[in-house]
C-alpha cells in the first residue's frame, strides 16, 4: 500500500469522524434556525453518537464477511447522504434523521482501520494504522476548526453541505483508487468469543479508560477557560485544538514503534505520560502555558496507546479483523461519553481541581488495566 493510498484513508477517516463532532461548536445556530428549546440541543449530537454506537455493533463486523472496499465506498456515500439531509433539513425531526444516518455510518472509520490492517504488509501495518487513524484526529479536533470557519462564511448548513459533498466524492474515488482486498472473506466470530479472551479486555479497558480521560479533558477544558481569569471567546478556546492535534499527529510514529514489536511497551509508556499530564493541565487557571503543554502530552499518549492497542488486536486476529475493531471501538465509545457526562458534573460542585483529578483517575485506570493485562511470566524449570 503506497503513501497515497494511505493519505485517502486517512481523508475517509477525517470527513466521516467529523459528521458526529462537527455539530459541537454550531449547536447554537443549528438549534435557533431548527425552532429546538437550548436544553434540548444537545441531541443533535447525542443522536449522531447513538448512531454511531449502533453502527459498530452491526455495520463494522460486515467486513469480515464481504469485500471492504466496496463496503468503505458504500458507507461513505451513506454517511454523505445523511449529512447533505441535514443540512437541508426544513425541520428538526429531517435534521435528526440525517445525523443518525451520517453518524451510523460513519463507522466506516473502523472499516477503513480493518481494510488498512488487511491490505497493508505485516512489517507495515502499524506505520499504516497510525497514518490512517491521524485521520481520526485531524476530523475530531481540525472538524471543529473547519466548522467555525464554514459556519461564518455560509451559516451551519453549509458545513453539512461541504462535508456530505466531500464524502460523497471520496466514495467515488475509494471504489476506483484503492487496491482490491484480496483476503478471503469469512464468518464473523460472535462478540461472546472475544469477551472470553484477556487481551481484548485489556485493550479494551485501556480504550476505555484513556477516552474518558480524553473525554473529561475535551468536554470540560470550554468552561474554566470561559470563566476568570481567562474569560476565553469561543474562537480562542478553539484554537487549543490545535495544540491536542499536534500531540495526537507526533503519535502516529506509534505505529512504527509497534511494527518493531514494541506496541506493548509503547502503551505504558504512553499511559504513564497520560498520568503525568494532569499535573500541567490542572493548572488551567493559573497557566495557559502549562494548559497548552498538558494538552500536547494528552494527545499524544492517548493516540499513541489507540494506535498500539489496534495494531495488537488486528495482529491478533487477522481474520476478524473487523468485529474486533468494532467492539474494541464500543470501549472507546462509552468511554468518551461518560468522561463529557462526568466532568461538567464535577466542574459545578468542585471547580477545575475536581475535573483534573477525575482525569488523572481515568488514566491511571487505564494503566492499570495495561498492568493487569501484561502476560505472566513463564517459570523457570527447578535444577
Amino acid at each position: 500500500m503506497g503513501v497515497r493510498h494511505r493519505l485517502l484513508l486517512a481523508a475517509v477517516c477525517g470527513v466521516a469522524v467529523a459528521s458526529v463532532y462537527v455539530a459541537q461548536p454550531i449547536l447554537k445556530p443549528m438549534g435557533r434556525d431548527l425552532v429546538i428549546e437550548p436544553a434540548d440541543t444537545g441531541w443533535l449530537v447525542a443522536i449522531g453518537q447513538i448512531g454511531y454506537l449502533i453502527g459498530l455493533v452491526l455495520l463494522v463486523p460486515l467486513g469480515d464477511v464481504v469485500d471492504r472496499r466496496r463496503l468503505i465506498a458504500a458507507q461513505l456515500a451513506l454517511t454523505g447522504t445523511g449529512m447533505l439531509v441535514t443540512g437541508c433539513a426544513g425541520s428538526a425531526w429531517v435534521a435528526f434523521a440525517g445525523l443518525g444516518v451520517a453518524g451510523l455510518f460513519a463507522v466506516v472509520v473502523q472499516t477503513t482501520v480493518a481494510y488498512a490492517a488487511a491490505v497493508a504488509p505485516a512489517a507495515e501495518r502499524g506505520r499504516t494504522i497510525g497514518i490512517v487513524t491521524s485521520g481520526v484526529v485531524i476530523g475530531i479536533l481540525g472538524g471543529r476548526v473547519l466548522a467555525g470557519v464554514l459556519a461564518q462564511a455560509w451559516q451551519w448548513r453549509g458545513v453539512y453541505v461541504v462535508l456530505g459533498l466531500a464524502a460523497v466524492l471520496l466514495a467515488a474515488v475509494v471504489r476506483v483508487a484503492l487496491p482490491a482486498d484480496q483476503r478471503r472473506a469469512g464468518a464473523t466470530v460472535p462478540l461472546g468469543g472475544l469477551l472470553t479472551e484477556r487481551l481484548f479486555w485489556s485493550r479494551g479497558l485501556i480504550a476505555f479508560f484513556a477516552f474518558a480521560s480524553f473525554g473529561t479533558l475535551w468536554s470540560g477544558m470550554a468552561l474554566p477557560l470561559a470563566d476568570r481569569p481567562w474569560s476565553l471567546g469561543e474562537a480562542q478556546i478553539g484554537l487549543f485544538g490545535l495544540a491536542g492535534l499536534a500531540g495526537a499527529l507526533g503519535a502516529a510514529r506509534a505505529g512504527r514503534w509497534a511494527d518493531a514489536g514494541r506496541a506493548r511497551v509503547v502503551t505504558g509508556a504512553a499511559l504513564v505520560l497520560l498520568t503525568a499530564s494532569w499535573a500541567a493541565i490542572a493548572q488551567l487557571t493559573r497557566s495557559l502555558w502549562l494548559l497548552a503543554a498538558g494538552i500536547v502530552v494528552l494527545d499524544f499518549a492517548v493516540q499513541a496507546a489507540h494506535v498500539s492497542n489496534q495494531h495488537r488486536l488486528t495482529a491478533t486476529y487477522p481474520d476478524r479483523s473487523g468485529t474486533v475493531i468494532g467492539a474494541y471501538m464500543v470501549f472507546y465509545s462509552l468511554g468518551s461519553a461518560l468522561g463529557a457526562a462526568a466532568t461538567t458534573a464535577l466542574y459545578s460542585a468542585g471547580g477545575w481541581a475536581a475535573s483534573s483529578a477525575l482525569g488523572a483517575v481515568f488514566a491511571a485506570g487505564a494503566l492499570a488495566a495495561w498492568a493487569i493485562g501484561q502476560p505472566a511470566r513463564p517459570r523457570l524449570p527447578a535444577r
